[in-house]
């Protein structure tokens, strides 16, 4: 793995949320806290429908993998996980509850640093930091809510990866916070899986690096 590496990953992180031209005051006044959907029961109420991601509709019956690689906006996510090797982990039963970056979101690192993490000799960062996104279990954004009220305003997640992230609201939305101290927002929450939750979010959080 190359030495600069892990400090190039913490460099673009550092200006990922100053690359998306908001505050977060501005990030929570845009955004809307979806809906948290329920599994329908018998006699029970209707499910609610699954959001939408990248304007592509998510089948709650399809696994964390076969729903990314049919969203157009999760593309690199999908070849990042196909180079890590990771989709069988994650097309597995789980459950799992996986914080999605977006396109636009790997967009925001330092140039060229996609490309470089995609390299077969940076697998081992590359898996780092992919499974820092995914959290054992199936948490719901009401979950979360739930947890961040109950300590007093921030709720600790533990990775696979094995670092934390750190849940907190910021005004309706959710926001994550890695070990480096860089945010990342819930932008599409709660979208309902065969083997977990997804939630799509704006940036890519980053855990610590040798």
């Amino acid at each position: 793995m190359s030495k600069t590496l892990p400090l190039l990953l913490m460099t673009s992180a550092l200006a990922l949320a100053a690359c998306s031209g908001k505050s977060k005051d501005d990030v929570a006044s845009a955004s809307t806290t979806p809906a948290n959907p329920a599994l329908a029961v018998p006699n029970g109420p209707p499910a609610v429908a699954n959001p939408t991601v990248g304007g592509v509709p998510m089948m709650a019956t399809r696994t964390i993998v076969d729903n990314a690689s049919a969203a157009p906006n999760l593309s690199t996510l999908v070849a990042a996980l196909k180079a890590a090797d990771l989709v069988g982990t994650l097309s597995g039963p789980g459950p799992f509850t996986v914080f999605a970056p977006t396109n636009d979101a790997f967009g925001r690192l330092a140039p060229g640093m996609v490309d470089t993490l995609l390299k077969p000799e940076n697998k081992a960062s590359l898996t780092k930091v992919l499974t820092y996104h995914v959290v054992p279990g199936a948490i719901t954004a009401d979950d979360l809510r739930q947890r961040i009220a109950a300590g007093g305003g921030t709720a600790t997640l533990t990775t696979v990866e094995g670092d934390p992230i750190t849940a907190t609201m910021v005004g309706a939305v959710i926001a994550l916070t890695d070990v480096n101290g860089n945010k990342s927002y819930v932008e599409t929450a709660d979208v309902r899986q065969s083997n977990g939750v997804v939630h799509v979010v704006n940036g890519v959080i980053v855990p610590k690096l040798s």
